[in-house]
């Protein structure tokens, strides 16, 4: 089993190596922004909690397995915001943990378009766990667990409206390498650019749609794109698809349980040769909105 284990993470690294796509991937990426645009922070306008698990690829070893939590508030009555953004990642015997402080600056305009530029601080742990392998002729140096600490820095700028919105955005802007005993170079990161656009479509008063747009662009590595629609039902049932480009397909679903609790889960299906080896992805979040005396709801639950 060990060894079949070091197979399957040693194509998983390939695989990630090749595709230079190296940052979380999400499937309800429309619900989490502040993960990859800092500009995002604050917007929502009421103190924001999130926890995200996502578990990919299901059945085969090593596969990655992702913890998003983030918690926002805004800052005085301009829109301001700040946050904080913590992401564990294990891909097989490697497992790399972040932090990010974001704090993001709101310009409101004469119409009610504002836009927002934020900026982001923090750091990576890279850990390599080498008793997870089973390795036919070892290297001496290639035992026990080993890490290496990184800071980084990032940054977005997020355009919105009360039915659309448009960002870019570069999280990590600094390149990071993790070295071995021997200063080896094992593993490098790169920076990721990422370009988000949505727009919320008042069908009737009991019907709302979202077409929504993701785009990841990284060195080395073909344009992403990630291409969804939901539908937000009475103001409490969400229900989508998504489309990863040359990648797979997706079906999510989300309940506003009180104007303060939401609950969403997706589930991916592989369009590639990989989905031979596994049976989907499965992803959940549950999001808190805690709202201050002076707004204790919404007009409508934030359809972004």
């Amino acid at each position: 089993m060990k060894k079949i284990f070091y197979i399957i993470t040693v194509l998983l690294l390939g695989i990630f190596e090749a595709s230079a796509q190296q940052e979380s991937q999400y499937t309800q990426y429309m619900y989490n922004t502040m993960t990859f645009n800092p500009g995002y922070t604050g917007s929502r306008e009421v103190v924001s909690a999130m926890g995200l698990y996502r578990t990919q690829w299901v059945g085969l070893d090593g596969a990655p397995k992702t913890i998003n939590f983030s918690i926002q508030s805004p800052l005085g009555y301009h829109g301001n915001g700040i946050g904080l953004n913590i992401v564990s990642d294990q891909i097989g015997p490697t497992k790399t943990a972040g932090l990010m402080l974001n704090y993001a600056y709101t310009i409101e305009t004469a119409s009610d378009l504002k836009v927002s530029f934020g900026i982001a601080a923090g750091f990576d742990n890279f850990e390599v766990d080498y008793t997870r392998l089973n390795i036919e002729n070892p290297d001496i140096y290639m035992t026990g667990k080993e890490s290496q600490f990184s800071p980084n820095i990032g940054a977005g700028v997020y355009f919105h409206t009360y039915n659309w919105y448009v960002g870019v955005s570069v999280p990590k802007l600094l390149k990071t390498n993790f070295y071995d005993d021997v200063a080896a170079s094992v593993y490098s990161t790169k920076s990721h650019f990422y370009g988000i656009a949505g727009y919320v479509f008042d069908i009737n008063p009991y019907l709302r749609f979202k077409p929504a747009i993701l785009a990841k662009v990284v060195a080395g590595a073909p344009v992403s794109f990630d291409l969804s629609t939901n539908f937000l039902i009475n103001n409490k049932f969400i229900l989508g698809g998504a489309y990863r480009w040359d990648a797979g397909v997706s079906a999510m679903a989300g309940f506003q349980i009180s104007d303060a609790i939401q609950v969403g889960y997706g589930y991916d299906y592989e369009t590639t040769k990989l989905s031979h080896y596994n049976s989907g992805s499965h992803e959940i979040f549950l999001r808190f909105d805690l709202f201050t005396k002076s707004n204790k709801q919404l007009i409508n639950p934030r359809f972004f």
